[in-house]
């Protein structure tokens, strides 16, 4: 793990215990500073403040999506799948810090309306790629299926943050399938075909962007 991801991490995990212990509002930046042994300079460096430490890990994902996204993918419904999965990956990986990050969320009402702004943002994300992949997309389609597989995605999480239990990926993965299912872009099955003939049976619910890019895949 890279130094500063070491370094986030510990700060965070301090935040989190001293918020649990004696409150949010009560909990200065310097006693976070000192619990977890950096000075208030870094600290500030590092975050900025009491609010961005606890949503510091989704800031970190966000950029790492952005990233993902913008280096192209043949499937773009299939990438926005993969990239709810791998903010699930990693909370999961980790489950009591995500579990205790959670419960001070619900505790403090201004953490609360941060979180609705940064689940939007990852709405957001997903909506802008689909638009920028599938030229002549309804845009009814793009933030429809961005904000159907956030919701899955942050229904699946609440199933590991407000229990004890394991919640494995396979679980995410499986609603994600259904998702596409229901939205009409299934997994793509590989057929052979005559060069000169090209047979395409799609489902009735597949929007049309979707149908052209696959269409355009065959024939290219």
């Amino acid at each position: 793990m890279h130094e500063s991801a070491e370094l986030r991490t510990g700060v965070v995990a301090a935040a989190l215990e001293l918020f649990a212990t004696q409150g949010f509002d009560q909990t200065s930046v310097e006693q976070i500073a000192k619990a977890a042994g950096v000075s208030r300079s870094t600290f500030f460096r590092q975050f900025g403040g009491k609010e961005d430490v606890v949503f510091a890990d989704h800031e970190v994902l966000l950029d790492q999506l952005r990233t993902f996204l913008s280096e192209g993918h043949d499937d773009p419904w299939g990438a926005v799948c993969a990239a709810s999965e791998s903010v699930f990956a990693h909370f999961a990986h980790d489950p009591e810090l995500a579990r205790r990050r959670y419960q001070i969320v619900r505790q403090v009402p201004v953490l609360r309306e941060r979180e609705i702004i940064t689940v939007f943002r990852y709405e957001r994300l997903f909506d802008d790629y689909l638009r920028s992949s599938l030229p002549g997309i309804d845009p009814l389609d793009a933030v429809g299926f961005s904000a159907l597989v956030t919701a899955v995605h942050n229904h699946v999480l609440r199933q590991l943050l407000r229990g004890k239990k394991k919640v494995p990926l396979s679980t995410l993965q499986t609603a994600l399938a259904d998702v596409r299912r229901r939205y009409g872009v299934p997994s793509e099955a590989v057929t052979e075909a005559p060069d000169d003939v090209v047979v395409a049976v799609f489902p009735r619910s597949m929007p049309i962007a979707e149908v052209t890019r696959r269409l355009r895949t065959q024939l290219d």
